[in-house]
């Protein structure tokens, strides 16, 4: 029995010190792997310096200002990731059958949508499945979903990248809108052109051109070229700017469906508008895994239909 628990113990330091490997790997700093995981840093180079000796080689090149993975440490790194790889794929197949759920689950999605919405429906999740681990990061740019290793990308708009396989979580739309103070002292815009001589407040998303609005109308999709004397790399702000009567903004009806209702927006050119569906996105070789494919049903779900859902019909005429 003894024996059997060291060899336990081992496994699991062995599995331990691997994800801590990948972490260094991935954030490129022993300090950045260390505070997310918990750990002091002379314990987390203490780990890394004992792989190295047990593996006959250098994994990491160190410097005061970076560090990065050697020839050898690229080899290991692929071998890691395939280990912790099959270990999960093992656990979700047992899982499946037990009907429950555990380990580490990597979210990543845009700041907004993950204050306001992600984060308590995962809380939720957490609830069904006590013994699952979540991490969710918020991000105000496009994740790498591979090179970053998370499991599921939670974001607004196309999915270009043709390696990653995407879940349609929610269908919805950017639109225009305004306060009526500023309608009132500026004049609605009657055609797209019209948006070159107003004040628009330019909100840089994750996958967004700066400065440059497509919107699909009545003669397909058409491209207009808007300027601002404000711009931020948050919704919340810029939406507020334009309750506050700063200009025209475009921005997910989600985002804006109590100030549209309240009355404190309006909607501008409602004959406009952007696709801007939900996705759910995952590397190919975890769109099979019995834990991910729970997560995004049950994002799936709670997004449209639950106490934390997007608002995407029934305000700005849609």
């Amino acid at each position: 029995m003894e024996n059997q628990n060291a060899l336990t113990a081992t496994n699991d330091s062995f599995l331990r010190d691997l994800q801590l490997f990948c972490h260094i790997a991935r954030k490129g700093s022993f300090v950045a792997a260390s505070t997310e995981m918990g750990l002091s840093p002379s314990h987390v180079s203490k780990r890394i310096a004992m792989m190295e000796t047990n593996l006959g080689v250098k994994l990491f090149q160190r410097t005061t200002r970076r560090v990065s993975v050697t020839s050898d440490g690229e080899a290991a790194l692929q071998w890691a990731q395939k280990i912790l790889d099959d270990v999960q794929g093992m656990a979700d197949t047992f899982a499946d059958r037990r009907g429950t759920l555990h380990g580490l689950l990597r979210i990543s999605t845009s700041l907004r949508l993950g204050r306001s919405h992600v984060s308590p429906i995962l809380s939720m999740l957490r609830t069904q499945h006590p013994d699952l681990e979540v991490w969710l990061e918020l991000l105000d740019r496009r994740a790498d979903v591979v090179g970053e290793n998370f499991d599921i990308d939670i974001r607004v708009g196309e999915v270009q990248e043709p390696h990653l396989i995407a879940h349609r979580i929610v269908e919805s739309t950017r639109i225009l809108c305004a306060a009526p103070a500023y309608l009132e002292r500026r004049g609605m815009p009657a055609a797209l052109n019209d948006l070159v001589a107003h004040d628009c407040l330019l909100f840089r998303g994750r996958d967004d051109r700066f400065g440059v609005w497509r919107l699909t109308g009545p003669q397909g999709e058409k491209s207009v070229k808007v300027t601002g004397t404000v711009a931020s790399n948050h919704s919340d702000i810029v939406v507020q700017w334009a309750r506050d009567g700063f200009g025209i903004v475009m921005v997910s009806v989600w985002d804006v469906a109590e100030s549209l209702r309240s009355g404190e927006l309006v909607r501008v050119l409602p004959d406009y508008a952007q696709p801007a569906d939900v996705w759910a996105v995952t590397s190919e070789r975890l769109s099979s895994s019995v834990k991910i494919q729970v997560c995004i049903d049950f994002l799936r779900e709670q997004l449209m239909h639950g106490p934390y859902a997007l608002v995407t019909r029934g305000v700005g005429g849609l």
